[in-house]
C-alpha cells in the first residue's frame, strides 16, 4: 500500500455513503427512483437498515480497495515490482521519477467517471433490462455510480 493508505480507502468508502444520502434523497432522485423501482415508503421501512447500510459500506470499502488499480497509474508498477520476486531495485528509481505523475483529484475523477460509464453502467443496465426496469431506473442508479466512482477515484488518486 505504498500509494494509497487506509485513510484514503476509508474516506473513499464513506464518500459512497454520503453521495447516496444526497442522490437518493426524495428531493433529488429518491422519489423518482422509488417510482422506477416499484418501491413504496412502506416497503423501504420494512428493511433491516443495519444490514443494508452495513453491507453497503462493506461493498463500498471493497470497491475502494480495488479502484486504485484503475485510477492510480503507479499501482501497475507497484504490483509488478512487489510480486513474488520481492522488491526490485528499479522500483525505487521509477517511483523517484514518476511517483506523483498524474496523482491529482481531477485525474482520479476522470478515471473514476470512466469506470462508472464503462463498468457500472453496463452491469447495472444489463441487470435492469432483464428485470424489465425502465431507462429512468437505469440512469438514476448508473448516475449514482458514475458520480460516486468519480469522487472515490478523486480521493484515491489525489491522496498522497
Amino acid at each position: 500500500m505504498d500509494f494509497i493508505n487506509l485513510i484514503a480507502i476509508v474516506l473513499a468508502a464513506l464518500s459512497a455513503m454520503v453521495v447516496g444520502f444526497v442522490w437518493y434523497n426524495p428531493k433529488v432522485f429518491g422519489t423518482a427512483w422509488m417510482k422506477a423501482a416499484g418501491m413504496t415508503d412502506e416497503q423501504l421501512k420494512t428493511g433491516n437498515m443495519f444490514k443494508i447500510f452495513g453491507f453497503a459500506l462493506l461493498f463500498a470499502f471493497m470497491l475502494a480497495t480495488m479502484l486504485p488499480a484503475i485510477v492510480v497509474h503507479q499501482t501497475g508498477i507497484y504490483s509488478l515490482a512487489q510480486g513474488e520476486l520481492g522488491k526490485l531495485p528499479e522500483y525505487d528509481a521509477f517511483v523517484n521519477v514518476y511517483g506523483d505523475a498524474f496523482r491529482t483529484f481531477k485525474h482520479g475523477v476522470f478515471h473514476g467517471v470512466f469506470a462508472g460509464i464503462f463498468i457500472a453502467l453496463p452491469i447495472l443496465g444489463t441487470n435492469a433490462l432483464f428485470e424489465h426496469k425502465s431507462a429512468k431506473y437505469i440512469f438514476i442508479n448508473a448516475g449514482y455510480w458514475i458520480v460516486t466512482l468519480g469522487i472515490m477515484g478523486g480521493i484515491l488518486c489525489g491522496w498522497k
